[in-house]
């Protein structure tokens, strides 16, 4: 969340508890004698005016390869995300 909300926040966008918030789910399985975490789904729910929806989609579109936390497991983890434009 953070380095979309720094993201976002270039763009002048706010990102407010009341405006900006995120769901998250993740998948862990067994492989072989050890349990891992294979998938992780995040739904980021952002309220914007009409007029910086376009702005936070190009924000969104960009941040994850700014993002040092996904940078370091995407080759490991499946890592699906989205953006709901509230």
């Amino acid at each position: 969340m953070g380095t979309l909300a720094a993201v976002l926040a270039k763009k002048k966008i706010r990102t407010f508890e009341d405006l900006y918030c995120a769901d998250v789910e993740g998948d862990i399985e067994k492989a072989g004698d050890i349990i891992k975490i294979t998938r992780i789904r995040v739904t980021y729910h952002l309220r914007v005016p009409k007029d910086q929806a376009t702005d936070a989609r190009e924000a969104f579109s960009s941040y994850i390869s700014l993002c040092p936390a996904a940078q370091s497991v995407i080759n490991c983890i499946d890592i699906r995300d989205e953006l709901v434009l509230e």
